[in-house]
């Protein structure tokens, strides 16, 4: 349950680009984007940044880590249309744009330094895929002391058990989960 936000928080959309949002997850994402969109629009109306985040896997440095389990083929290409951010979400030019090539959006980009430019101390988490980018994310977030709040209806996974345990035992142990009119109501109360 979410019961403050921070007054400098930023949303952070993680992965929510056209190649992405095709796999199979388990919680219909057309819900997950129609909850994503309405942060966006709360978090414009108070004037709060945005980050978004997309990820280009074929940068990828742990790729080339390990020899088992076929993880040392070569880099996986992609069409230019796989990592655009999908059309639903507008992106302004103030926005924060980041590319990483890891789980974490804090790994290997300048979200870091962008969001200590802006005195921010708390962010709100969506996207694609809970356990991966969206947990990826939150665990560096939360080493670099961000109050992290996660919206649980604006993001998935694709499989369930994974979804599950992010945020009901990973997300609780290092922020606060709730649904997306749970933060938006928060917005106007920050402290």
């Amino acid at each position: 349950m979410v019961t403050a936000i921070d007054k400098n928080t930023a949303l952070v959309i993680i992965d929510m680009q056209k190649g992405i949002v095709k796999f199979p997850v388990v919680h219909p994402i057309d819900g997950v984007i129609t909850n994503v969109v309405k942060l966006v629009t709360a978090f414009r109306k108070e004037g709060l940044p945005i980050v978004i985040v997309n990820v280009d896997p074929s940068g990828n440095v742990a790729s080339k880590a390990r020899t088992d389990g076929g993880r040392n083929a070569p880099p996986m290409q992609f069409p230019p249309e796989f990592l655009e951010i999908i059309p639903e979400i507008p992106v302004l030019p103030g926005d924060i744009r980041v590319t990483k090539h890891s789980w974490s959006a804090f790994a290997t980009t300048s979200i870091d330094e962008e969001l200590k430019k802006r005195n921010i101390t708390g962010i709100v988490l969506t996207g694609v895929s809970t356990s991966i980018g969206v947990e990826g994310t939150a665990r560096n977030a939360s080493e670099k002391g961000y109050n992290i709040t996660f919206a649980k209806d604006a993001m998935t996974d694709m499989k369930l058990s994974a979804h599950e345990n992010s945020t009901g035992v990973i997300f609780p142990r290092i922020g606060e989960v709730d649904n997306t009119a749970a933060i938006i109501a928060k917005l106007s109360d920050r402290t």
